[in-house]
């Protein structure tokens, strides 16, 4: 089976040292990508270990696809335990990075420790570099770019970095990479900046040589250059006015379920804006925004649906500038934009101030500082919701997608046993709710629907592939024939994966009291019993230590 190939590099911040490590057992088991970074997390970081504590690790990882030149590969992964959730969890990020990444020669690298000192750590296929960089603190993203292109000859494919929202421990703080492309969901940025590590640079031109189908490739690549798709248009921003007519738009934090400005923020008024084309490294899909308002010459990259919602009908606002402005903010500071929209409404509700573009601008500012109400707001909206009034619109601390469960109710029962909580990339039921192909109402046989979601999702971050390629792109043909692997195969490494994360979780205190949603759904506890039987899990929705101990490997 294609897996990815190099030695895992730790790095202690601390000790400013860096070891290779041995992983070939691991990446034969779990290919690399989420699933590699789940098994050296769950193996390697202290079931009880603080998020904000030297013992905390963040991994970051390619696949073996980003070896090949195919579209939808542009990509990596991120790992670690979650300050948000306080769970294990992983995100990724597209751009331009993962071939600079897999030119060092390594598969994945681990960051331990806590550095005395803002550190950027400079990886190359020669060695490990630690830099002092004072001067960067309080950068933000665009600037830590320029100081590593004069300084360094770096360009933003190079780098993974934080904004001054990582430095100040914001729950939901992101890593960016080529200053517009986030690892945004969990707030590993924070992780990253209780580490005193601002940047970690990659160079290097040894990458491992991996036999993937040449023809498979091309394949995908003219598909994804000649298909005649909305997304390449208007990104995930095509369905907005759909699903708000037909299913369901977050509006005015999730007191409403449609948003009568919704033709200010829409796929159309994102695309008035897009002004050229922009991708990936490797891909032909072009899906990127590039946005600019003629009008005032502000220019930004997005936003996508999620941040529509989120700082869009969600906040009330429903200019597109507006959100776009938003959105770039979140991008400069270095800000997951769901959770902080999805914040800023809640202190708008509080504040009764929605659609107040100027309030929310100015309290992204101050949450990424944490001044003012910034502070508490910075905790997020599972921790701060008492003390503004408003209910807690989060599952597991994580800040709702824009997916509603409660139009369809599969994606909703997907958030409440997902473990990452409240994130519609987890399974991605949503797509086969709008789609047709199932009732979106009821939960009746969704449990199962959920589980082939989950465990798809989790190969598809393994590999590593776009979740815009998945489905209709690399199909599960295509998937077999470059991985020389049975699909059903496949399926069973992402349901370890899942199940990894899972048994992490439940060592830190988590069950089925976890596995709970802000609102009801139809026979949601008896589709719960039939989830955990399906998963082979216990009734309380933690797994047995036996299971895991199936996926050991030499010398755990």
């Amino acid at each position: 089976m294609l897996h990815a190939k190099g030695p895992l590099l730790s790095v202690d911040v601390g000790e400013r040292e860096a070891t290779e490590v041995d992983v070939d057992e691991e990446l034969s088991t779990f290919i690399g990508g989420r699933g590699l970074a789940t098994k050296l997390a769950h193996d390697r970081i202290p079931f009880d270990a603080d998020p904000f504590g030297p013992e905390n690790a963040v991994y970051l990882d390619t696949g073996p696809l980003q070896i090949s030149t195919m579209s939808f590969t542009g990509r990596m992964n991120a790992t670690g335990l979650s300050p948000l959730t306080d769970g294990l969890l992983s995100t990724n990020a597209g751009g331009y990075m993962s071939r600079n990444f897999a030119g060092t020669g390594i598969s994945a690298i681990e960051i331990t420790g806590a550095s005395d000192e803002l550190l950027a750590v400079h990886v190359t296929d020669e060695g490990v570099e630690f830099e002092e960089v004072p001067e960067l603190e309080g950068a933000e993203v665009p600037d830590v770019t320029e100081y590593m292109n004069e300084n360094h000859g770096l360009e933003a494919e190079h780098i993974a970095c934080i904004g001054p929202a990582g430095e100040n421990l914001v729950r939901f703080a992101c890593i960016m990479t080529y200053e517009s492309r986030a690892f945004g969901r969990g707030g590993l940025g924070a992780v990253l900046g209780s580490k005193n590590v601002k940047a970690v640079t990659f160079q290097g031109d040894s990458a491992p040589e991996l036999e993937i189908p040449e023809e498979t490739q091309m394949e995908v690549h003219r598909h994804a250059a000649t298909a005649d798709d909305m997304m390449k248009r208007q990104g995930t921003t095509a369905g907005t006015a759909f699903i708000n007519d037909n299913f369901s738009l977050p509006t005015r934090y999730f007191s409403e379920m449609e948003f009568e400005g919704v033709d200010g923020i829409d796929g159309d008024a994102v695309e008035s804006k897009k002004y050229k084309k922009a991708a990936c490294s490797q891909c032909a899909f072009a899906c990127k925004l590039p946005t600019r308002d003629d009008e005032t010459g502000f220019e930004t990259e997005g936003p996508e649906f999620e941040t529509v919602m989120s700082f869009g009908s969600n906040c009330g606002v429903d200019d597109v500038v507006d959100v776009m402005k938003s959105n770039e903010l979140c991008d400069r500071l270095g800000l997951d934009t769901i959770s902080a929209g999805d914040t800023v409404a809640a202190y708008l509700m509080s504040e009764d101030e929605f659609g107040n573009a100027d309030l929310i601008h100015e309290t992204v500012e101050k949450i990424a500082h944490r001044e003012g109400i910034g502070d508490t707001l910075a905790e997020g909206v599972a921790r701060c919701h008492e003390e503004l009034g408003v209910e807690n619109w989060s599952v597991k601390g994580m800040e709702f997608a824009a997916h509603d469960g409660r139009a369809i109710n599969g994606q909703g029962f997907s958030y409440a046993v997902a473990n990452r909580g409240g994130d519609h990339m987890y399974s991605t039921t949503l797509r086969v709710e709008y789609d047709g192909d199932i009732d979106p109402i009821g939960l009746d046989g969704k449990p199962a629907v959920v589980l082939d979601r989950e465990n798809r999702a989790a190969i598809r971050d393994t590999a590593i592939i776009c979740a815009f390629g998945e489905d209709d792109y690399v199909t599960q043909e295509v998937l077999e024939t470059l991985f020389d692997a049975d699909y059903d195969d496949l399926l069973s490494i992402g349901s370890r994966v899942i199940e990894l994360e899972r048994h992490f979780n439940n060592k830190r205190g988590m069950d089925r009291a976890d596995d709970v949603l802000p609102y009801e759904l139809p026979d949601f506890e008896a589709a719960l019993d039939e989830y955990y039987e399906l998963r082979g899990w216990n009734d309380d929705g933690t797994v047995p230590d036996s299971a895991v101990a199936e996926y050991a490997v030499a010398d755990d």
